[in-house]
């Protein structure tokens, strides 16, 4: 099984467009000790050859063109016109930022769409979607723990963890935490190996403890290092915890919730453009790291 990370960041990518925080600050003055990220992707494949997209975010177009396994001459006939290795899509939530890209993939390929009925329905409720032609594009509603194998080789098993509903679809008093169909994690197996990606967490409980004891790699919600993370840098006032996002540090944080549970691999992902573990060689990254934690990086591969 090989881990394919298309974008690491979370919404609206580091540095974001507009920004001029400390971190994105660094960024627009040429500071060797940050790298541009583009918004949170992976892909997985069990061959080499076919691959399932996790989440298509609005950079999809340039992640393709950036990522040698997705490109359409990888593995493509001398007379193909339209091929690509995306064989299929699961999409985890319904975030601007997770399902933005399937407009890229617009243009006439065969593949399989993959999410809870939730979030396909959210998906289905936006007309700008019918771009994805039903002759092409198979919807296909997934269950909670009803493993499934969406392109060769490869099983994949949805659950659900503490969340909420996306931003756009917020209506008054908002049940931030609810498990239900609209934020969910994905475990992904193949030739007796298990990777779990679960780039948005509002809290880690015990079940999801349990549920990712012995895991051979965990790619988890790295969105904040603080939860009041926003305000200290004043471009928002909402804490990591009230989007739906755990923090790193303090009481209640991620950063030792996986501890003593023989997982391998552990590295965060959707990581804010706020967030100082995106600094080379500062002390939250240096934190992180010396928790066992890696930081994902655009391009990167991890083989569980």
């Amino acid at each position: 099984m090989r881990l394919f990370i298309l974008g690491s960041a979370a919404g609206g990518g580091y540095p974001q467009w507009n920004c001029l925080c400390d971190v994105c600050r660094l960024y627009w003055a040429g500071d060797e000790r940050v790298a541009a990220r583009s918004q949170s992707s992976i892909a997985a494949t069990a061959d080499g050859i076919h691959w399932l997209l996790l989440n298509a975010s609005p950079d999809l177009r340039q992640q393709i063109m950036a990522s040698g396994p997705l490109r359409p001459d990888a593995d493509a006939r001398d007379d193909a016109r339209r091929s690509s290795p995306i064989s299929a899509v699961l999409v985890t939530n319904g975030d601007v930022d997770h399902v933005a890209g399937l407009l890229t993939l617009r243009e006439k390929q065969d593949f399989a769409l993959y999410g809870t009925a939730g979030v396909l329905g959210v998906i289905a409720d936006n007309p700008v979607f019918s771009v994805l032609d039903p002759a092409h594009v198979r919807r296909e509603p997934v269950r909670a723990e009803e493993p499934f194998s969406p392109v060769p080789g490869l099983e994949v098993e949805i659950f659900p963890v503490p969340g909420k509903v996306p931003l756009y679809l917020e209506r008054g008093e908002v049940d931030v935490g609810e498990e239900g169909e609209m934020t969910v994690g994905v475990r992904l197996t193949a030739h007796g190996r298990t990777a779990y990606y679960i780039p948005g967490c509002a809290r880690v409980t015990e079940p999801l403890r349990e549920r990712l004891r012995g895991a051979d790699a965990l790619l988890f919600d790295g969105t904040v290092f603080v939860d009041d993370e926003m305000r200290r840098a004043g471009v928002g006032e909402k804490t990591g915890r009230r989007m739906g996002h755990i923090p790193i540090s303090g009481e209640g944080g991620s950063l030792d919730a996986f501890d003593g549970l023989g997982i391998g691999t552990r590295a965060y992902i959707h990581i804010n453009n706020t967030n100082r573990i995106l600094i080379e060689g500062s002390d939250e990254r240096k934190t992180v790291e010396a928790a066992g934690w890696a930081v994902t990086a655009d391009g990167m591969e991890i083989a569980p």
